[in-house]
């Protein structure tokens, strides 16, 4: 009788309801009027406006007879921002939808949740706000990501931010404030530009990786993190491409999905000490959050595999690395330490694919390194599969300067 596989206790908490494929947002004006008819559309700057799918919803939304009110976010939010937008609301809306990047989605789910009250985000903001419990029932939000990189359409939690030498970037989170309904039509990516896709995917890969090795990681959320490392690894470079040919499309398609997985898993185990970093680094240098977290992935990985390898080198999150080693080799790494080693070459080597930029290109220096680790040290690093030393952290900062 073969041997019975050991499952550890798990929880799954909330997740949306996935709507998912090619086409799909002609669906977006029916799943919002099933929740109300006056709907608040949180979106970016002009992009989406600007292309062939505004017309169309716009007309969606008078055929269902749901009145909307549009607000932008055209950067990281800020609590200030939220708090602005929902103070200028009117109080009949009864339905928020998303239609953007993850900061746009960040920003609806905060303005879904404090809507109804109209109070601060900042009575409920992480570490820096009043602490309080967030008791209310949010809006009903739809999401719909208009990029592939932060999964955010899945998450419970709004990433607010406040950039300077007082700078923060803390979250605003509920079970509550889960989407009701996460729409990931691929389509909205064919006019992404290469440079976001880049760091956006890369963000994606990052949280899969981070989510799979994660110490806090069961086996459902490892079969889901595979199935997005699959699909990106797969599809990445053919998404980078563009252009409408099917490889381009299969492409496109593979990033949503690892997105959208890259989402899940990171809300059900938690990531890293790439998201450690990013922290820091989103709140105290201009930044982007894809940029910063592609930027270090190798070196994060490589110090990473090198501290578990000294101290348990029987950890299973070694040979976890290991597997994703021979999932960008095509096979051909051998035993858990090649693997590792193949690992981080391969993601150095993508690295350089997508001209990803230093971090000094943006400000950061030797000086700037003891705040950095100290700003590490948030929830992400947490989950870590092995806990790393101040002089680990400054390690990765410095392959990266």
């Amino acid at each position: 009788m073969a041997n019975m596989m050991k499952i550890d206790a798990f929880t799954i908490g909330n997740l949306p309801r996935i709507v998912f494929g090619d086409g799909r947002l002609s669906e977006l004006p029916g799943l919002i009027s099933s929740y109300g008819d006056s709907v608040l559309l949180v979106m970016g700057g002009k992009s989406f406006r600007a292309g062939p799918h505004w017309e169309v919803l716009k007309r969606g939304l008078v055929e269902q007879g749901v009145r909307f009110e549009c607000v932008s976010v055209e950067d990281e939010p800020s609590p200030r921002q939220i708090d602005d937008i929902v103070s200028g609301v009117g109080r009949e809306i009864n339905v928020v939808a998303g239609i953007g990047g993850g900061s746009v989605l960040d920003a609806a789910k905060a303005i879904a949740a404090l809507l109804p009250r109209g109070n601060s985000v900042f009575d409920h903001l992480e570490d820096v706000g009043r602490g309080l419990p967030y008791e209310g029932t949010p809006l009903p939000l739809v999401a719909v990501p208009t990029t592939a990189g932060t999964g955010s359409e899945a998450t419970k939690n709004a990433v607010l931010s406040q950039r300077g030498t007082d700078g923060f970037k803390k979250s605003f989170r509920d079970d509550s404030m889960v989407a009701r309904v996460a729409l990931i039509d691929p389509m909205l990516l064919a006019g992404c530009p290469r440079e976001l896709m880049a760091a956006q995917g890369m963000d994606a890969f990052t949280q899969l990786i981070e989510s799979y090795v994660s110490r806090r990681a069961n086996p459902v959320t490892d079969a889901l993190a595979w199935s997005g490392l699959e699909a990106v690894a797969g599809g990445f470079f053919d998404a980078l491409q563009g252009g409408e040919g099917e490889a381009a499309r299969s492409g496109r398609a593979a990033m949503a999905y690892g997105a959208l997985i890259s989402g899940i898993t990171l809300a059900q185990v938690g990531l890293g000490s790439v998201h450690g970093l990013a922290q820091p680094f989103g709140s105290l240098f201009p930044i982007p959050h894809g940029v910063a977290c592609g930027t270090v992935l190798a070196a994060a990985t490589e110090v990473n595999v090198h501290a578990l390898e000294v101290r348990d080198p029987e950890h299973r999150s070694l040979q976890k690395y290991a597997a994703v080693g021979r999932l960008l080799s095509g096979g051909e790494a051998g035993e858990v330490r090649s693997a590792c080693r193949v690992l981080v070459k391969s993601l150095e080597e993508w690295t350089r694919r997508l001209d990803l930029p230093r971090l000094s290109e943006f400000g950061v220096g030797e000086a700037d390194i003891p705040r950095i680790v100290a700003g590490s040290r948030n929830n992400s690093m947490k989950s870590n599969p092995v806990d790393l030393s101040d002089e680990e952290i400054a390690a990765i900062v410095r392959k990266r300067l």
